[in-house]
């Protein structure tokens, strides 16, 4: 299964609303986990069984509202049981169908 996410603080004290120091506290549990894991410009995915990614997105929900008073969370799901490699496959099937393959 696939969890792609973002995880923000409501609130900075950056004059020019950069948020990256905070969302790093986020990215940081993440990598920690040992999952299988992918950070883009916009959301994280993270891929694992319900039972693995949910308590590592919560950490990470945790390591953000521990220095803001509000977090935003946004999640979408893949939900294909019994898939792996599925960070990586998808991109590849996606390319060989551009490819014409």
């Amino acid at each position: 299964m696939l969890f792609a996410f973002s995880i923000a603080p409501s609130t900075t004290a950056e004059p020019d609303g950069s948020m990256s120091h905070i969302v790093a506290r986020a990215v940081e549990v993440i990598r920690d986990s040992g999952l299988p894991q992918e950070t883009s410009s916009m959301f994280t995915t993270v891929e694992g069984e319900w039972d693995e990614v949910m308590p590592v997105i919560k950490r990470a929900c945790e390591a953000v509202a521990e220095v803001s008073p509000r977090v935003s969370l946004v999640l979408k799901g893949d939900l294909r049981p019994g898939r792996s490699g599925e960070i990586t496959g998808k991109v590849e099937r996606l390319n060989a169908a551009i490819d014409g393959d």
